[in-house]
């Protein structure tokens, strides 16, 4: 096994046409196993110890897998860093794919060939696994757990652009290493907002993202993201990134129907809601109905920057470079 502790080591194996990185937190009872349970074929594993408290690190050691290059953070950086950390690692080691598989066995090795078939054919530049096609292993899924993804994965398509994607929140991913390098990693969020974020990115280079169905499978292990941490963190970072994709998507790249019905919609409803509320405080002031023509004043703006606003995202939906893919 080849343990680095920076990213410019240089490897003495061939280069692999399948890179598997592995981002490690608090995942020592389940990274040996899923490493022994990768296929030999696959002759690339990068793993991420991200400064993890545990013996994760020391296990992945123990196994002495020369497939295995071990990088370990000094200081904890999230999901986030840690896939960025082993993206590039893979890259400089000449990977043309590159996997990315939690450490904590929710994900198995038995649908890694599904989730390659897309790009492997060239009918996709992504893939990422939705768990939301299998309904007898759903019901296995804690309800906090399946509602939040259903929520968060709503909002991220809003935000990302891909709105025939079901399981937006899925972490079991594969991307063509053209596609990432085109990609600044700048731009990519360090935590949990990082396969969204990057969702984001792939939009704005246009890329073909496809669903591949897989079974969800949640068993003894704990997922470390907190419902807590999203509800505070991630709405202005999807407000973000949805202004983000916007800019470059449909006022750089593109400046067409969605432009100009999202760029009229907005003054529209902020002057109709402006002066409705205005002149409804001052009703409530002066003890005064408002007239029937203050009412259509306001009332009108509004109404045709929803219908305005509707518009854009019916064509943002109909511009969205997703398809699904059965197993």
């Amino acid at each position: 096994m080849r343990v680095l502790q920076a990213l410019g080591g240089q490897a003495k194996t061939a280069e692999p046409k399948v890179a598997i990185v592995i981002p490690c937190y608090l995942v020592a009872p389940h990274i040996a196993q899923l490493i022994r349970s990768i296929p030999r074929r696959f002759d690339l594993i990068v793993c991420v110890d991200d400064a993890s408290p545990d013996d994760t690190a020391q296990r992945i050691a123990e196994l002495d897998d020369p497939r295995v290059v071990l990088i370990r953070h000094e200081r904890n950086q999230g999901v986030g860093g840690a896939m960025k950390t082993g993206y590039q690692k893979a890259l400089a080691l000449g990977a043309t794919v590159l996997v990315k598989m939690d450490g904590d066995g929710q994900m198995s090795p038995d649908d890694l060939d599904g989730l390659l078939a897309p790009l492997l054919d060239g009918s996709a530049d992504y893939a990422k696994g939705n768990r939301f096609v299998d309904l007898a292993a759903l019901r296995r899924m804690p309800t906090v757990r399946l509602f939040g993804n259903a929520a968060l994965s709503f909002v991220s398509k809003a935000a990302s652009g891909y709105w025939n994607m079901l399981d937006v929140t899925n972490g079991f991913t594969a991307i063509r290493a053209e596609v990432l390098r085109r990609i600044d990693f700048a731009k990519l969020a360090d935590r949990y907002f990082f396969e969204t974020s990057l969702l984001i990115e792939l939009n704005i280079a246009r890329a073909r993202v496809c669903d591949v169905a897989m079974p969800a499978r949640y068993d003894t292990e704990q997922s470390s993201m907190k419902l807590s941490r999203v509800l505070v963190s991630f709405p202005a970072l999807l407000v973000r990134g949805l202004l983000r994709r916007f800019y470059w998507r449909y006022l750089i790249q593109d400046f067409g129907p969605v432009s100009v019905c999202a760029l009229t919609a907005v003054p529209l409803l902020a002057f109709g809601f402006t002066f409705g509320a205005i002149h409804w405080l001052e009703s409530i002031r002066s003890g005064t109905p408002a007239t029937a023509g203050t009412v259509f004043v306001a009332a009108l703006p509004i109404i045709l920057g929803f219908q305005l606003a509707l518009a854009a995202v019916v064509l943002d939906v109909v511009a969205s470079p997703s398809q699904k893919r059965d197993r």
